[in-house]
């Protein structure tokens, strides 16, 4: 029995990387041998346990065979007879398909790690076209290791355009595409996520309503970068940069500009009420990947409020209490941060505008802090009763706004 370090340990080692998760294959075990040792069981699929004191997991050396069509269309096959070498080539990519042995030393069939130093994502074998998850990691790992500068192997691209071809995209569960889709908003590089799947043709199948953006000129005056799809790629990077990791704030920057793909041909390059044409087909994309509810109702709230959020200083006092209530900003502050990151990313993720400073942000803040310090108290200090606290709560709210943009405030 042999126990290695597999997959992204390995890879993220080799990279200089900090190393978040320790996974091991064991190969010549049994499931019987692994319990006896104390190993918990927790795979459903095939045999995976967790290490009694570290909590690491170990999965048993295993194989797989095709048996249908997606994620599930597989059949495993984990004995102590299956290699190493075996259970690595079942792995998506070459730099994932590497492992260590207990003293150190590398063992690396399938090239990985000169397809690290050549920063390359490629294919480990042809069977890489059996499983359509495969397609939707590639493109994460783009947009995680884009910064770094790896590309996706042509090779692989060819193997992925294959895969949409054959329909085989056409297999993939929501609940997959929108995990997958969630770490890569969470990556250093998102854009690179959706340039990856629209080279494939996966991103038309899976992201209709992003895909339609390419293409749909923009005001060269506001919009140095023209291309809508362009400048979605630019907002999602800037997002990255202003909230790193923030996937809520990343699929805010994602959405927020869907109506701009609807604005007739005779309109174009203007987009007159896009903030509010986007709403539909942003809703439909969060119902048909099964985007959780926060995600969804923020991405709604930036796509609807985006322009008024970068016209702040013009908006009347009412007008921001509005936005602010909208938001449920004076009870969950924490709720206009995340709009204010996806409107700023918007802002600042234009061709030439990249540094530009967003006051706005601040004094939305101060507009938030100002309205949440009036309380109901001196309301019913004074004996009013019901709605009229409400009301009377708003006025004052509404004059400490007011307040805010006169010189002295």
């Amino acid at each position: 029995m042999h126990t290695y370090l597999v997959g992204g340990a390995v890879r993220d080692k080799l990279l200089g990387r900090p190393v978040a998760d320790h996974d091991h294959v064991v190969v010549g075990a049994r499931p019987e041998d692994m319990l006896e040792q104390g190993f918990r069981p927790v795979g459903k699929d095939f045999p995976v346990f967790l290490h009694p004191r570290t909590g690491e997991e170990y999965a048993l050396a295993r194989t797989e065979r095709k048996t249908g069509h997606g994620y599930h269309g597989f059949a495993f096959h984990a004995d102590p007879s299956v290699t190493l070498e075996e259970d690595l080539a079942r792995r998506d990519l070459t730099i994932n398909a590497m492992a260590e042995t207990a003293d150190g030393q590398l063992v690396d069939p399938f090239l990985g790690a000169r397809d690290l130093e050549q920063r390359l994502l490629r294919h480990v074998s042809p069977a890489f076209v059996e499983d359509p998850v495969r397609l939707l990691r590639v493109a994460r790992f783009a947009a995680r290791f884009a910064p770094l500068g790896f590309t996706v192997a042509p090779d692989t691209m060819a193997l992925m355009q294959q895969m949409v071809r054959d329909g085989e995209v056409d297999h993939l569960v929501p609940e997959r595409v929108w995990q997958e889709t969630r770490k890569a908003l969470g990556e250093a590089q998102p854009s690179a996520f959706l340039r990856v799947l629209r080279e494939s043709g996966a991103l038309a199948v899976l992201f209709p309503e992003v895909d339609a953006l390419y293409g749909v000129p923009q005001r060269a005056e506001f919009h140095p970068e023209i291309d809508t799809g362009v400048h979605v790629e630019m907002v999602l990077d800037m997002a990255a940069r202003i909230a790193p990791g923030n996937d809520v704030v990343g699929f805010c920057a994602l959405t927020h500009d869907l109506g701009k793909a609807l604005t007739p041909a005779d309109v174009l390059p203007r987009h007159l009420g896009h903030e509010h044409a986007g709403v539909a087909p942003l809703q439909r994309l969060a119902a048909r990947l099964k985007v959780p509810t926060e995600h969804a109702a923020l991405a709604e709230q930036v796509c609807r409020e985006h322009l008024n959020a970068h016209r702040a200083f013009e908006l009347k006092p009412s007008t921001v209490l509005r936005l602010l209530t909208s938001l449920d900003a004076l009870r969950r502050p924490e709720r206009l941060e995340l709009f204010l990151a996806a409107c700023e990313a918007d802002k600042r993720g234009r061709l030439g505008h990249e540094d530009d400073d967003y006051p706005q942000a601040d004094y939305l803040r101060r507009t938030r802090d100002a309205a949440a310090a009036v309380r109901s108290e001196p309301f019913v200090a004074d004996g009013l009763k019901g709605p009229a606290i409400g009301e009377a709560m708003a006025a004052a709210r509404v004059a400490a706004i007011a307040a805010l943009r006169k010189p002295s405030a």
